[in-house]
């Protein structure tokens, strides 16, 4: 099943009446709450989800910051946002596709199976002439049924080996694998043995997807194998299912840590805990 929608194609179903399930996730480390752009304008019959009330759950420090919902929880968002089993569901953001590749992997991961990005993002579909429209829609609500396990997915007692098998990679900017601290997080540095392939990597300038060819050919220069699954990290999950998805796309099997640096660099019986504090070559 195909992981992206193009603007030309969704404005193409919307004028045809046939419109999927549209879900606006806009969503940024600094301004999380992305409620009030979206009512400003959004694309039509869109629904707003809160990426930290809806796609994450607060627990203790060393959960990570945004842990996977109970499912249950996630379960009565879904069918708060008119979602039914067999629906066809289109994301996206105004922040490079970043939050609306998380909200995808959450929902796939949830057995949402037919669930695209917006490749290009908001500004892609208004470039494309697509309409706005502000305001917030009645949603009948839905009966969509959720449960965990349909997506590969990595906890926080199997990341060590894998990196140290060279199949774990940090999606984060390269100044963060370096050791810059990321905001909230109390230091930088990578979980020894990852790779760095930030996210930035797999995008046009223009905020799209690069081709399943161009990515392919980024991680086998990177040395990765097609054959050997690996797992994705960042600094709480977010990018990492962005990196999950051009890995997809470039035909690589790929699982996310969804506990990420933030679980990492908080949970203090992590065996290799003390080797973080120094930041590896």
């Amino acid at each position: 099943m195909n992981i992206l929608i193009s603007p030309v194609e969704l404005k193409k179903r919307i004028a045809r009446g046939n419109a999927p399930h549209l879900l606006d996730v806009r969503w940024r480390p600094i301004a999380p709450h992305g409620q009030a752009d979206y009512v400003s304008g959004h694309l039509p019959g869109a629904n707003y989800v809160d990426l930290e009330g809806d796609l994450a759950f607060r627990g203790a420090r060393s959960e990570g910051r945004h842990p996977l919902p109970p499912i249950d929880f996630l379960q009565a968002a879904i069918r708060r946002w008119g979602i039914n089993d067999g629906d066809e569901v289109v994301i996206y953001d105004d922040n490079s596709s970043i939050s609306a590749a998380r909200a995808w992997w959450v929902l796939r991961h949830a057995g949402i199976e037919n669930v695209r990005i917006l490749d290009g993002a908001l500004q892609g579909w208004k470039d494309a002439g697509g309409k706005l429209e502000a305001g917030t829609p009645v949603i009948k609500p839905g009966t969509a049924t959720a449960r965990y396990g349909h997506l590969p997915a990595v906890g926080i007692e199997r990341v060590g080996a894998l990196a140290a098998q060279g199949r774990l990679i940090d999606a984060r900017a390269t100044e963060h694998f370096l050791g810059l601290p990321d905001i909230g997080e109390p230091r930088g540095g990578h979980i020894p043995g990852a790779r760095s392939l930030p996210t930035a990597g797999n995008l046009t300038d223009r905020g799209f997807f690069k081709s399943p060819d161009e990515l392919r050919l980024r991680f086998l220069d990177a040395g990765l194998n097609l054959n050997v699954p690996v797992a994705v990290y960042s600094t709480s999950g977010i990018a990492a299912a962005h990196e999950v998805v051009a890995l997809r796309l470039a035909g690589f099997e790929a699982a996310l840590y969804a506990g990420s640096w933030s679980q990492w660099v908080n949970t203090e019986h992590v065996e290799s805990a003390r080797e973080l504090l120094l930041v590896s070559a």
